[in-house]
């Protein structure tokens, strides 16, 4: 499979990612000069961007200028060629003259164009502005607070990069099938509507008489919640089953109590809700138990159970603590990125057939220009010399960095 990507930020190149990790051919299209996220953070000490480094792993990349009817009418030469493997285009752009699904349809009529837009009518949206319009910030963040509380994980985008995916195999499976092409639109919005509903809180919304109330690190509907340890440490405890409770009742010391607390109340904290009814009585016996052990002793104590829990880290103490399993874990493998250096990168989280895929470098800008515009399009140097005079494409292959 072929596919040509027009993009930018986060839910597109992770689409694009996504199907390359798994044998696609993803051309990263980009204007002369390179994408406006090229320099975007994360970054390293030079500025090369981590960010586009690693969102953007394995693909190849062309240099050309959208701005110009020459260099889109390219680009749809591009997208419309490759036989049976090609003609499929993701974008996060309707708007490019001659690159939209309409137009290309007519060059062929079985093109699958895959469009990310922010809101359904084609406005504009990001990731942030849909967290504050759908209402989670105002769940997360400790109880009482009164302002909002914004999410660092960008999860709309990357939700929505996957829906793209899941939409451009779908597609291209009922070409294989039908031999019929089709556009394939997904709204940032419509994913955070869609999860919100998927979840039940719209629901909860229009039914409920009261509104769900922030509840800090407390896991809702179920006995969740962070505890302190003796020496400072953090540690994130979830019971989510009776056999979880009762193991963590059990190596808290604290079984008899509960269960006197229980009979005084008249209630069964073996019932998931009624432990989350009562979580601050029970969050408060539990918190007496870590704030006189060690951590090293509560993750003792609790390594013996089938608790679920995990200590708090920063990505700098996740990365340093698990350096080894970093390099154990199949998942991720040593990339050498030029203009960053070498470091862990991952794979594809899917395993197929036992294996999984080797992460490959991000392409340099325009690294692929001359090879694909020469292979996919035959033109010759003449031709790219022509175009580069011009400036419809960008980057020779003589002036690229050494890697």
């Amino acid at each position: 499979m072929r596919i040509v990507e027009i993009s930018s930020y986060v839910a597109s190149p992770l689409c694009g990612m996504t199907l390359a990790q798994l044998g696609a051919d993803v051309i990263r299209v980009e204007p002369v000069g390179g994408a406006v996220d090229r320099s975007r953070w994360p970054v390293a000490d030079n500025g090369t961007s981590l960010y586009w480094s690693s969102l953007n792993k394995g693909k190849r990349a062309v240099e050309v200028d959208l701005s110009s009817e020459h260099g889109r009418r390219l680009v749809g030469d591009l997208i419309v060629s490759g036989g049976s493997r090609g003609g499929i285009v993701v974008s996060n752009s309707g708007r490019l003259a001659g690159l939209n699904y309409e137009t290309l349809r007519e060059r062929r009529s079985d093109v699958i164009h895959v469009l990310l837009n922010g809101a359904r009518d084609g406005g504009t949206a990001v990731d942030y502005t849909v967290q504050a319009a759908t209402g989670f910030p105002m769940l997360t963040g400790p109880e009482g607070m009164a302002g909002a509380v914004n999410n660092p994980l960008p999860t709309w985008d990357v939700a929505a990069g996957l829906y793209l995916a899941v939409g451009l195999l779908a597609a291209e499976r009922h070409r294989l099938l039908t031999g019929e092409g089709q556009q394939v639109r997904v709204a940032l919005e419509d994913v955070a509507l869609a999860t919100a509903g998927n979840l039940g809180y719209l629901a909860e919304a229009q039914l409920s008489s009261s509104p769900r109330e922030r509840g800090g690190n407390d896991v809702f509907g179920s006995f969740g919640r962070d505890f302190t340890t003796a020496d400072g440490q953090r540690l994130m405890v979830v019971a989510l089953t009776v056999r979880h409770w009762r193991e963590l009742v059990e190596v808290a010391g604290l079984t008899e109590v509960v269960a006197a607390l229980a009979s005084a109340l008249r209630v069964d904290f073996e019932e998931e809700s009624e432990r989350y009814r009562h979580r601050r009585l029970l969050g408060g016996l539990l918190a007496g138990w870590f704030e006189s052990h060690s951590l090293a002793q509560a993750e003792a104590a609790l390594r013996a159970t089938r608790v679920l829990w995990a200590r708090y880290r920063s990505f700098s103490d996740f990365a340093a603590d698990r350096a080894r399993l970093l390099r154990e874990n199949p998942l991720m493998s040593e990339v050498r990125q030029p203009g960053v250096g070498t470091y862990w990168a991952p794979g594809s989280p899917l395993v197929m057939g036992g294996r999984q895929s080797v992460p490959e470098p991000a392409p340099l800008v325009g690294q692929h220009t001359d090879a694909l515009l020469r292979a996919e399009l035959g033109l010759s140097q003449d031709d790219l010399a022509v175009l580069r005079k011009s400036g419809v494409i960008g980057t020779r292959e003589d002036e690229w960095p050494v890697a």
